[in-house]
């Protein structure tokens, strides 16, 4: 029995979206053949991610790396390379981790047991939830954020969504109400309904939502104070110069970031934290000419970095860096989204102000 998501109105809840969700569904590649495979790399891209970003990344990956085995025989600089992009690294390195497991402790089978699911690498509730509803039909849930405003909102519950009291208890009340047969539609239609309809930005657009007749926040007007979170704080900034660093050959100087932290793993362009002057930016890495070329920003989810960009050449490249062509620095190094307007730079230093040293 649940406090806050009374069973009478969640148990209308499929009846009512599962036949809207089999109308209006988007037509997305994931969907079409929803293996659990196929489900799993899709739910780990969508994380922090739009839908709209990830169709091209996710048909690259799946025309790469097609199945388990695949995935965990690929060298990691190439599954970064397929990754770039999208951020959150450690995504990436974990669907390997999962995939080496499956091998190892599966027989190369996806297991289809909530444990089995959950003890993979990288997967938690939500994703576990996604796959044996999606994929096996099972009766699990897939509680989100898009789920958590959509059912609040039903429920007009105050409650806080980032709780993990409340999680766990709306997971439970939904679980209560699946209907064999139906579970993985039942899923995909509460996440789109998130997506489309009951919208995490702007006003829900409640008059054609299938849950109207029944969602007590819509009725109420109270859809602009719910669902209810708890103020975040403030990222805090950092200050980088980042400086595009040619040799005389035309090559680019990049290094790999240690292998714990943020980014880890991935190569960066030579940068100095805070706002070093061009004079003590020449001296660091050799430079012989230098122009500020721009600026970026990268917001990472508990920090956020303000770049300045220099371009610049040198005759006496720095060590403890590698170089790399044009071709290779397009096509096979990891240059994590954070130095994308770094790397736009290189590739392409006409289109910036100062794109000439």
């Amino acid at each position: 029995m649940s406090e806050h998501f009374p069973a009478e109105l969640l148990a209308q809840l499929p009846g009512l979206l599962v036949p809207w969700f089999l109308r209006a569904k988007r037509d997305l590649e994931w969907r079409n053949d929803p293996t659990p495979y196929r489900v799993w790399i899709s739910e780990i891209m969508l994380q922090q991610t739009r839908v709209e970003a990830v169709k091209p990344y996710y048909d690259r990956f799946l025309a790469e790396l097609p199945d388990v085995a695949a995935l965990a025989a690929v060298d990691e600089t190439r599954l970064l390379k397929l990754w770039e992009g999208l951020g959150y690294y450690r995504r990436a390195r974990n669907l390997q981790a999962a995939a080496k497991k499956i091998m190892h402790d599966h027989g190369g089978v996806f297991p289809s047991d909530y444990d089995g699911v959950r003890g993979l690498p990288g997967i938690g509730d939500y994703t576990a939830g996604a796959i044996l509803s999606i994929a096996f039909g099972k009766p699990f849930p897939a509680v989100d954020g898009n789920v958590l405003r959509v059912v609040s909102r039903v429920a007009a519950s105050r409650e806080d969504i980032d709780s993990p009291k409340i999680r766990k208890e709306l997971t439970a009340a939904l679980a209560a109400v699946y209907l064999a047969g139906q579970c993985s539609e039942f899923t995909q239609s509460l996440m789109e309904l998130g997506a489309t309809v009951c919208l995490p930005n702007g006003a829900p657009l409640c008059l054609t939502c299938p849950l109207a007749g029944i969602c007590l926040a819509s009725q109420n007007g109270l859809t602009d104070e719910i669902p209810v979170r708890k103020a975040k704080a403030a990222r805090p900034v950092k200050e980088f110069a980042v400086v595009v660093l040619r040799d005389t050959a035309g090559r680019f100087a990049v290094r790999r970031r240690p292998e714990t932290g943020l980014l880890a793993g991935l190569y960066e362009f030579p940068n100095l934290e805070g706002r070093p002057g061009e004079t003590a930016l020449k001296t660091a890495f050799h430079a012989d000419r230098i122009r500020k070329s721009g600026k970026a920003k990268h917001v990472f989810t508990h920090v956020e970095w303000d770049m300045t960009l220099y371009l610049a050449e040198t005759d006496d490249p720095p060590g403890g860096f590698e170089w790399v062509g044009r071709d290779s620095l397009r096509s096979e190094t990891a240059i994590p989204s954070a130095f994308k307007a770094a790397l736009k730079l290189a590739l392409d230093p006409d289109s910036f102000p100062g794109g000439k040293p």
